[in-house]
């Protein structure tokens, strides 16, 4: 991994240069923001914009919120990716100078004002980038004209460490700079898509996973308030955030794997990136088990209480919301041990006992599921208890949360499953595919067969939807009710779409009785 923060330059160093043009002779399309004008390319009819710079450098503000991007004279060039942000698993250039975003539009102030859709990658708030061949926003963007954002922003111990009890004021909101950088994208979108054909009043916001998390912890921060008009979530499940308490004790224990004393917080600010990054890999103070955990921290300022505790937030409750997740979630994360593929009965509990979030005893669960399910193997156990126990129960509460102010909201479970790896199921992470339309993308499991097809017609056009008009409903799909208990309706997805009335009920019953708290929180 390269932590070399000039390595990619992006737009902000670019200087003017000579008119250039694509293959077909046409003049590579250029845009004008309010830092300075970005250059292009067409790829099958939409303009794609890589690497514009939406903040500074961060390198000198190390945990600190960013600032916006300063001007530049001439045209930078927009044609490949930003860096990163620094973290412990990625093949891409990594830098603390990352504050780069990407947009994929069909025209250029042309007058018209198409809805924005703002993907947050997932990672877990620790890995990942706005740059996976998954997120490739040129068939969304082409095929329902609409302009698609990824962003990158600071992620792990440079975007989540919560050194305000531990440091100077400046270091007041750095819990939660990550977020900070993600605001500071919406407001480039506000000052600047319009530029790009798209509609400033019409944004749309949404993610995966730590990504969909990130949407969803945005709906609880006040500054956020105004850049976005609706949120989708694909398995983001944040309930709760990091509290202040447990945030230092994380923070405190970095700073030991460090050679740092608690009243020396200000010497991580000029520690060499790839040394922050290498004291990642220690074991977490206060879980079972992983490396440390960063991620959004109750502050009392810019993040005032938890995303969806003790109910949704009230002030983002006029906003749309789509909450979806997926059958199989644990096997994006399980499924690679083919172990846990061939399980027996006597093996079930205690594989059992270390995945799960909710504690219940994993041989009073192993009972009620057999009871369920009695064809099912231990192995079939194994990944739906996982997956009821660990990543389900946040979109359930968020759901029902939201019921219960009245606040719009639309629920879906994935049940089409892997076509290149049948066992898989819908796992965690599936539904990127069949939003985005990138079937064949690297980390695709969807092949491209007639079903998958089939189902990507179906969810990227209530995405689509729902980013026009605040309603995912189209011809595509069964009429899509919205949340409301106690019916639970919700959109199963699959080959042939229907509604169902709380699928896997007794599921969400035999688990109903432990509390729930976002791992790690």
């Amino acid at each position: 991994m390269t932590l070399d923060r000039r390595a990619v330059l992006g737009a902000a160093a670019a200087l003017a240069m000579p008119l250039q043009v694509n293959a077909a002779g046409r003049a590579a399309p250029v845009a004008t923001t309010t830092a300075g004008k970005v250059r292009g390319a067409e790829v099958d009819g939409i303009k794609v914009f890589k690497g514009v710079r939406y903040g500074a450098d961060t390198a000198s503000r190390r945990f600190q919120p960013a600032q916006a991007a300063q001007p530049w004279k001439g045209v930078a060039d927009a044609l490949a990716y930003g860096p990163a942000s620094p973290q412990l698993k990625t093949d891409e250039a990594a830098s603390e100078d990352c504050l780069f975003l990407n947009v994929w539009t069909p025209g250029l102030a042309d007058g018209k004002k198409r809805p924005v859709m703002v993907y947050v990658h997932g990672g877990a708030h620790a890995n990942g980038s706005g740059s996976s061949p998954l997120y490739d926003g040129t068939w969304l963007a082409r095929t329902y004209d609409v302009v698609v954002v990824t962003v990158n922003h600071r992620l792990n111990a440079f975007g989540y460490a919560y050194l305000a009890r531990l440091g100077g004021p400046e270091l007041a909101d750095s819990g939660n700079v990550g977020n900070l950088d993600l605001i500071l994208a919406l407001q480039w979108v506000r000052d600047n898509i319009g530029a790009f054909g798209g509609d400033p009043g019409n944004v749309t916001t949404f993610g995966q996973s730590g990504g969909g998390a990130k949407c969803v912890t945005l709906m609880a921060m006040p500054r956020a308030a105004g850049l976005y008009h609706k949120v989708a979530t694909m398995s983001g499940q944040h309930v709760t955030a990091m509290g202040p308490i447990h945030a230092t004790i994380r923070a405190r224990a970095f700073m030991e794997k460090l050679g740092l004393k608690p009243d020396e917080a200000d010497k991580l600010k000029t520690l060499p990136a790839a040394q922050l990054v290498e004291a990642l890999k220690m074991r977490d103070p206060l879980e079972r088990k992983g490396g440390v955990v960063f991620w959004s921290v109750v502050d009392h300022g810019v993040l005032p209480r938890h995303p969806f505790y003790p109910d949704a937030p009230r002030e983002s409750g006029h906003i749309p919301m789509i909450i979806g997740n997926t059958h199989d979630e644990t096997k994006a994360f399980l499924g690679g041990d083919p172990k846990n593929f061939a399980l027996t009965w006597d093996e079930l509990p205690g594989r059992l006992e270390n995945e799960l979030v909710l504690d219940m005893s994993p041989q009073y669960l192993v009972g009620r599921y057999r009871a369920l399910y009695p064809q099912a193997s231990p192995s079939d156990l194994f990944f739906a208890i996982t997956t009821a126990g660990r990543s389900w129960p946040g979109h359930l509460i968020q759901a029902e949360q939201r019921a219960r102010i009245g606040a719009p909201a639309w629920m879906y479970q994935l049940d089409f499953g892997a076509q290149t790896d049948p066992r898989m199921g819908a796992y965690h992470g599936y539904d990127i595919a069949l939003v985005f339309g990138t079937l064949a993308a690297k980390g695709s499991m969807t092949g491209t067969g007639p079903a998958a097809i089939k189902v990507r017609d179906q969810l990227s056009a209530a995405f689509a939807s729902f980013a026009r008009t605040g309603d995912p409903n189209c011809a595509a799909i069964p009429a899509w009710e919205r949340y409301t208990l106690p019916r639970r309706p919700t959109l199963v997805v699959d080959e042939t779409s229907a509604m169902v009335n709380d699928p896997r009920k007794e599921e969400r019953e035999i688990f109903a009785v432990a509390p729930f708290m976002k791992e790690g929180t």
